[in-house]
């Protein structure tokens, strides 16, 4: 079967609305949102009590800012490339806040039912989006490039280094969940979030071999990606 092209460049933009769209929907659904994004809200939740201006979309590049500090010591090297996947997470930031928006507009979800009808399109839109970014050579979120950064200097396989990366994510959220609202008292990190961090891995796993059935990726604009590269 003659595969169909697949712009990488379209899978940046594409991956970037999806995950945002999927992150937004399971927020709404409150059965915890993914474990990527927990310690972000987490921190939304907490300082926008301080700062009501303090959006979900700016607790996430503000974290991932921490993060790539992280990944830097951890790799002992620093890129220029590194500074491009800030500015994606700064782009998601704000699509995330406006898919937020949106989502706000949609019936409140009744019963453990409407909940679900929320949370696992929200959860495969999100495995979608990963995916997608994995695909194009455009840096991702620093989420995904400190898991791929790592997978390939240490040799890993990059879904099973991204279903770790999501539990200790997980961990990480619930920990910050009892500092901020107290033991026991869970925030974000619901049944839904411990779901995400056990099976993601899996479903972006599908996702790739599903997309690599029917489409080719490639580049659209090779110069741009040979200038790219030479960042990195």
């Amino acid at each position: 079967m003659k595969k169909s092209t697949f712009y990488t460049e379209l899978a940046y933009v594409l991956g970037i609305v999806i995950l945002a769209l999927g992150t937004a929907l399971m927020e709404r659904a409150d059965l915890g949102v993914s474990m990527v994004v927990a310690p972000a809200y987490l921190l939304h939740l907490k300082l926008v009590q301080i700062f009501p201006f303090f959006s979900f979309g700016m607790a996430e590049y503000t974290l991932q800012a921490v993060v790539l500090l992280l990944m830097i010591a951890v790799l002992r090297k620093a890129r220029l490339y590194y500074l491009f996947s800030f500015v994606t997470a700064v782009i998601y930031g704000f699509t995330l806040d406006g898919a937020i928006a949106l989502a706000a507009l949609l019936p409140v979800p009744a019963g453990l039912v409407g909940q679900l009808l929320n949370f696992l399109p929200g959860m495969l839109l999100c495995s979608i989006g990963v995916c997608l970014l994995f695909q194009t050579y455009i840096p991702p979120e620093v989420y995904e490039l400190f898991v791929k950064e790592l997978s390939a200097k240490f040799g890993w396989d990059i879904h099973k280094c991204k279903t770790c990366y999501d539990c200790v994510s997980c961990l990480v959220a619930v920990v910050l969940s009892f500092l901020f609202f107290g033991l026991w008292h869970f925030e974000g990190v619901k049944l839904g979030t411990v779901f995400c961090a056990l099976f993601n891995g899996a479903l972006i796993h599908v996702c790739t071999k599903f997309f690599d059935h029917f489409w080719a990726f490639r580049d659209r604009f090779p110069a741009a990606r040979n200038k790219l590269s030479h960042t990195h």
